[in-house]
């Protein structure tokens, strides 16, 4: 598998990891188990969730950084993992918040961040 690619998918997965523990923990309420947790035992389930952004976080980052061989630039990195969170949060906010809706000025806010992307990716 080509390191882009690699990186782009170790990316994705890191980022869902981290879209649940920094807003999964928002839905507990619903949940009968949690409502009664205080917010330290929440906030060491989110941590536990993202232990798991780590593992795959810090690999996608070397496999991808050109000092480590592979394609990206340091600043390419950064606004590629920004864009992908992006795509992430939005597809778990229409998924797991229903309620959340997306307006036009959200769209064109977005359109400028992909935007962003091509303009760091150009020679």
């Amino acid at each position: 598998m080509p390191k882009a690619v690699l990186t782009i998918f170790l990316l994705i997965l890191s980022n869902t990891f981290m879209t649940f523990a920094w807003y999964g923990h928002l839905k507990f309420k619903e949940m009968k188990w949690s409502q009664s947790l205080p917010l330290f035992t929440i906030i060491l389930i989110s941590w536990g969730i993202a232990f798991f952004e780590y593992l795959l976080q810090v690999p996608a980052n070397r496999i991808g950084f050109r000092s480590y061989g592979g394609p990206f630039s340091l600043v390419q990195l950064k606004v590629l993992q920004e864009v992908i969170t992006l795509v992430v949060f939005v597809a778990f906010s229409l998924l797991v918040f229903k309620n959340e809706t997306f307006r036009w000025n959200h769209l064109i806010g977005f359109f400028f961040l992909v935007l962003a992307v091509y303009f760091i990716f150009k020679k």
